[in-house]
């Protein structure tokens, strides 16, 4: 009996030695199963359930076998946007698992269960975040969702799951996850792009909104309402001399003919027209002189005589004295040299170039 019983607990050491290998040898060949295509993989059968798992669509619930993908249509402008799960049939039970010697793989998440992990994902906000392997945005490039929440660009994930060697999360370190394309990342960005057209094109708009204001109303700040009505006369000034087909130095000198020859038309008048003052106009104009107190010739700045001793001294030194019918007082030669120099036909008064009569006084 003993030697009966001892062989047996041999062969049952034996079958566990051959199992847990087994089972090690298994692990080592299928570290990557989260990144194998699907549509490649061959269909297994878990030999732990007795029924056939259905078929998994869109929105149902049921449970189903890994190996069936997992799919959400949502609409984005006319394209639909599959969401499916990456991970291939899960293999069949080793015999460490069926013998209880190692934990068995876990059911494959259902509709329910996947959607209670993305609503868990969404509400965290990690689709809104860079993806911590690479610290970058997820933007239009492909986007993973784990079975453990966390969210991952596709090609980071598999860089992180070559080079580690084993199917684990780079956040809470969970083995043997599954794996689910997702295209939140997506969605946010193109919602965040046209936010920031949007807002582009309002503050566009209301630039120039506010562009054509000032150009209309005035401001309120004195400063700047002088500058606002300074530029608008400029502007008038430039349209007024653009309007203008002929050219600019014609035009003044066409004012300056016109300007002339009306001063020759009233010099003409003048000269014939005005009559000869009166004896008593010059005397008012001589009581206007002598109100004036003027005690020097305006041209040659000598002094004028005032006295009788010196008239008489100035009259044989031959610089007598004019009165000019504006009432203004010049030496004799003063004028007659002023008068001798002056281009015009008819001179005028050095001070107030009036036309004049004169008298000596």
């Amino acid at each position: 009996m003993q030697h009966a019983s001892s062989r047996t607990s041999t062969a049952k050491m034996a079958i566990t030695a051959a199992a847990l290998q087994d089972h090690i040898l298994r692990n080592l060949e299928l570290q990557s199963l989260s990144l194998q295509t699907a549509a490649v993989t061959k269909q297994h059968r878990n030999p732990r359930r007795n029924r056939k798992p259905p078929s998994r669509t869109c929105g149902n619930s049921s449970a189903s076998n890994s190996g069936t993908r997992l799919k959400n249509l949502h609409q984005h402008d006319g394209e639909q946007e599959e969401e499916y799960v990456l991970d291939p049939s899960p293999p069949p039970m080793t015999m460490a698992q069926r013998l209880g010697l190692v934990e068995a793989l876990p059911m494959p998440l259902t509709g329910d269960e996947w959607n209670r992990v993305k609503l868990r994902s969404v509400n965290e906000g990690d689709s809104s975040q860079p993806c911590v392997i690479c610290r970058e945005e997820f933007r239009l490039q492909p986007q993973v969702l784990l079975s453990c929440s966390h969210v991952f660009h596709r090609v980071c994930l598999e860089a992180f799951e070559k080079f580690s060697g084993r199917k684990c999360c780079p956040m809470c370190r969970r083995r043997q996850y599954e794996t689910r394309v997702i295209h939140d990342g997506a969605r946010l960005y193109r919602q965040k792009c046209a936010i920031r057209i949007q807002a582009c094109w309002r503050g566009y708009v209301v630039r120039k909104w506010y562009r054509d204001i000032r150009k209309t109303v005035p401001p309120k700040d004195k400063h700047l309402r002088r500058k606002f009505f300074e530029g608008k006369f400029q502007e008038l000034n430039d349209s007024f001399v653009q309007s203008c087909n002929t050219n600019i130095e014609e035009f003044l000198q066409a004012i300056d003919s016109a300007v002339a020859s009306s001063r020759n038309v009233f010099h003409d008048f003048e000269k014939h027209h005005i009559s000869d003052l009166k004896e008593e106009d010059w005397q008012k104009i001589q009581e206007k002189a002598v109100q004036r107190d003027i005690q020097d010739c305006p041209i040659c700045l000598a002094p004028l005589c005032a006295s009788g001793t010196e008239t008489r001294e100035r009259k044989k030194e031959g610089r007598p004295v004019l009165l000019l019918s504006c009432s203004h007082l010049f030496h004799l030669c003063c004028l007659e040299a002023f008068e001798r120099f002056c281009l015009e036909d008819q001179p005028v008064c050095p001070l107030c170039r009036s036309r004049y009569q004169k008298i000596t006084i």
